[in-house]
């Protein structure tokens, strides 16, 4: 590919906005061409907008350094010469909803790390090994806001991804009752240990939010399209807690599943092992080849060892074995920052080009 398309960085100062431009340097077929950020950052370059807050380990990347930094609300000139952007806004759930609009309307994609749309319900929320074919649903969206090219697509909690994908590659054996317990590094709530000494030696059993869109959004996610909206599924009934612990990156969760067909130890890791998606396929740039890998050690997946598996983008579990109340259990790792957030928006971004959704304006 000869072109990159041209992409914009909203909420290109926080946390997630830095994870997008450490993970898109060198990109194949996205390049940052604009950032955009509240008003006190505009007008100053990215570098100096971000001064010492600068979280990532690797190096600010050279390309963007001098960067001017954009007025978020200055909508048609930060959408005027990029192909789509990513949306990583701190702003409220109805500030960002329409602000994300306004983006699409400018016939610019957005593709968002956001909750504010998750539950608008033409609005695709996508796991791109899961539900490609929720894609579909931007032709309604796209009717009901008038446009042609734009839209907004985006993807679901952190917390979900290291348990979700693993219920969806047993699916075959009909899980319908779940309880997960999610153990969730600080970087999700965009701190880290210099932001927030308080985590050092502590554990918060309570994250604002986190417990409903653990229980739910996995069910949107295994829902269908319907008369131009997506219809959650019904089952597995799934009942969750989130407990924030002392960890920089990395989800673990501990799931306990119910299943009306009863599997072997052995089904099941073979089905998570040998689980692909339409990213595998396609061989998509961010795609992990392997999606979900097994860890027969009693003693992994650990967040020290194994949080970035497959760059960030692969999901581990281990300590399958059978339970004297459910059926099965297990532990699950998945990397928030990456797969979780960030990570999963620029592949939800490359299948959406290699759909036809995203091109060159």
């Amino acid at each position: 590919m000869s072109e990159k398309l041209k992409v914009g960085i909203l909420g290109g100062t926080g946390m997630v906005g830095q994870r997008f431009i450490s993970l898109l340097e060198n990109h194949p077929w996205f390049e940052v061409t604009k950032i955009a950020a509240s008003e006190r950052s505009a007008g100053k370059t990215y570098q100096d907008a971000v001064g010492g807050r600068w979280k990532m380990t690797t190096p600010m990347p050279e390309a963007v350094k001098n960067l001017m930094v954009m007025n978020v609300n200055e909508v048609e000139k930060v959408a005027a010469d990029v192909d789509f952007v990513f949306s990583a806004v701190d702003m409220t759930k109805e500030e960002i909803k329409k602000i994300e609009e306004a983006y699409a309307k400018t016939e610019t994609p957005v593709v968002s790390n956001n909750s504010a749309h998750r539950w608008t319900p033409d609005v695709p929320m996508v796991v791109p090994e899961i539900n490609p074919e929720h894609m579909k649903v931007i032709d309604f969206q796209r009717k009901r806001l008038g446009t042609k090219r734009g839209f907004v697509a985006v993807k679901p909690n952190c917390s979900i991804q290291s348990y979700a994908p693993v219920l969806t590659a047993w699916k075959e054996f009909e899980p319908y009752e779940v309880v997960a317990t999610t153990y969730q590094a600080i970087s999700g709530a965009g701190k880290t240990f210099k932001d927030w000494p308080e985590m050092i030696e502590n554990i918060i059993p309570y994250i604002g939010g986190e417990e409903e869109k653990s229980e739910k959004e996995p069910l949107r996610i295994w829902g269908e399209i319907k008369d131009g909206v997506i219809v959650p599924a019904a089952e597995p009934v799934i009942t969750c807690q989130c407990i924030r612990v002392p960890v920089l990156n990395g989800h673990t969760a501990a799931v306990f599943v119910k299943f009306r067909k009863k599997p072997t130890k052995e089904q099941l890791i073979e089905k998570l092992v040998s689980f692909k998606g339409l990213p595998q396929e396609l061989k998509l740039p961010s795609a992990p080849a392997q999606f979900i890998q097994y860890m027969e050690e009693d003693n992994r997946p650990q967040v020290k060892l194994d949080v970035d598996f497959e760059n960030g983008m692969g999901i581990s579990v281990g300590r399958i074995r059978e339970d004297s109340v459910y059926d099965w259990k297990f532990v699950g790792l998945s990397h928030n920052t990456v797969r979780g957030a960030a990570g999963g928006a620029v592949l939800c971004a490359e299948l959406l080009k290699a759909q036809g959704y995203i091109t060159g304006k």
